[in-house]
């Protein structure tokens, strides 16, 4: 779970200038889009192009997940067996209902799955799907989720705040990655940043983006802080001094710090490691 997925960037399968564009941005995960972002004459050629851009490579140590349609779409079963030939790391379901949609997609492909929790039925199912051992990871689909909940759009999301709780629950129980939904209006910058903000708040690992120029923005909200990695340091250090002094807990900055603190610590520094290693590739 060290593993960044702080920006996950959607790129049209279609588009072979896109595709290529994509090999440069500094994002954590690629979901390369078959679905929504393809237009239905352009599904067939989508399979190739993206089969023929993922196998040239290029793209480093960035995830690659490839959503497919729907399995109860027509080209839903053939997406899903030309993804499990593509060189990607896992396969990306729309609208997964129950764990019973990921075992029919787990007859189809040997790849890890992904789920996008996007429907109310989904939602309340999120603790079943979490727990399928072909799933590690679930991507929010705000848009999809708010019209089947018929919500208003608010700042604050208070009407999708339940069901991004619950998907978090469920992937904290079962160590599955959860990335939150979309922000919209890509070129209202300060809105995007507290909405990151608040899904970093939540918990969740990072956030699905509709354009580059909000990787940047992902990217810092779902890091570590430079406080956050400081004190980390100094928890661990005065917590194994206390231990040393035959103490169980220690205190810094007038805070008590225990041994789940020291979890905590350590999970904040693995994962600006991992920043730092995957930025430096």
């Amino acid at each position: 779970m060290s593993r960044p997925h702080r920006s996950a960037l959607y790129i049209p399968g279609s588009k072979p200038r896109a595709l290529d564009k994509a090999r440069g941005l500094p994002v954590d995960v690629i979901l390369f889009d078959l679905e929504d972002a393809v237009t239905p004459g352009e599904k067939v050629v989508a399979r190739t192009t993206l089969a023929e851009e993922l196998g040239k490579g290029g793209y480093g140590a960035r995830l690659r997940v490839v959503r497919i349609n729907g399995l109860d779409t027509k080209w839903g079963k053939e997406d899903a067996a030309a993804a499990d030939n593509m060189d990607c790391d896992a396969v990306l379901l729309p609208k997964v209902n129950s764990a019973a949609d990921v075992d029919a997609l787990a007859a189809l492909t040997n790849k890890p799955i992904w789920a996008m929790m996007e429907t109310p039925l989904g939602i309340l199912n999120a603790l079943e799907i979490a727990a399928h051992p072909k799933i590690k990871g679930f991507v929010l689909g705000t848009n999809d989720l708010a019209k089947d909940l018929n919500t208003r759009s608010r700042a604050g999301r208070e009407p999708l705040l339940t069901s991004l709780q619950l998907c978090l629950l469920a992937a904290r129980a079962h160590g599955v990655v959860a990335v939150d939904g979309v922000y919209n209006a890509f070129k209202d910058e300060e809105g995007f940043k507290v909405e990151c903000e608040q899904g970093r708040d939540m918990g969740f690992d990072g956030k699905t983006l509709i354009h580059p120029a909000q990787v940047d923005a992902a990217n810092a909200a779902f890091a570590p802080t430079a406080g956050e990695i400081d004190l980390a340091k100094r928890q661990i250090a005065a917590f194994a001094e206390a231990e040393a002094a035959g103490q169980g807990v220690a205190v810094v900055d007038g805070k008590i710090v225990e041994n789940l603190h020291i979890e905590t610590a350590r999970a904040t520094l693995a994962k600006a490691a991992a920043i730092a290693e995957l930025e430096s590739q």
